[in-house]
């Protein structure tokens, strides 16, 4: 069973964005994969700005990313690119985290206008970080994602064509983490 660890990006608490994570987390629970979260506002704000890697919170959420076999990057998307808060912790990240591991972005904007932060803003940062392996990107508009509060609880809930989009990155993501590694033979 491959480790599924979820970077939320979010310095909002209340954000729609947690309405994909809530999904993506329970389909991948579905499917029998664990699916962790680091949520990096929870993190120590000031070791992020400074990039002190070496506080005790930091170096665990680190070490979760260090030991998942698939990361799934989660931000808004603030004037054309992810959160500055993502961007710390990506800051912190050891040079070749992301090698061998799947990365997945799904990222979410108000508008389809800033699409192209995944591609300009997101890939290039992870690759810097060794990812080569990407699951197919999904972005949301914020319209696809709706708030409610029932019972004194915060529910989200996602239109159709975003949640066929996100299990269909899912399918990939799962499909490719148990798929079996090719041995490589010696000449």
């Amino acid at each position: 069973m491959a480790g599924v660890i979820m970077v939320n990006g979010s310095p909002n608490a209340a954000s729609r964005l947690n309405g994909i994570v809530s999904h993506v987390r329970r389909r991948l629970a579905l499917g029998g994969h664990a699916a962790d979260e680091i949520r990096v506002a929870d993190l120590p704000a000031q070791d992020l700005v400074l990039g002190r890697s070496d506080n005790p919170e930091i170096r665990e959420a680190v070490g979760r990313v260090e030991r998942a076999d698939a990361v799934i990057f989660a931000s808004p998307v603030y004037k054309a690119s992810y959160t500055g808060l993502l961007k710390l912790f990506l800051d912190v990240l050891p040079q070749h985290i992301l090698a061998d591991k799947w990365v997945a972005p799904v990222f979410m904007g108000g508008t389809i206008a800033h699409l192209l932060a995944v591609e300009f803003a997101f890939k290039p940062v992870a690759a810097a970080l060794g990812a080569r392996r990407f699951a197919p990107s999904v972005y949301a508009v914020d319209v696809q994602v709706t708030r409610a509060e029932r019972n004194g609880d915060v529910q989200f809930d996602l239109d159709d064509e975003l949640k066929k989009r996100l299990d269909a990155m899912l399918d990939e993501l799962v499909r490719e983490l148990e798929a079996p590694v090719p041995s490589r033979s010696r000449a």
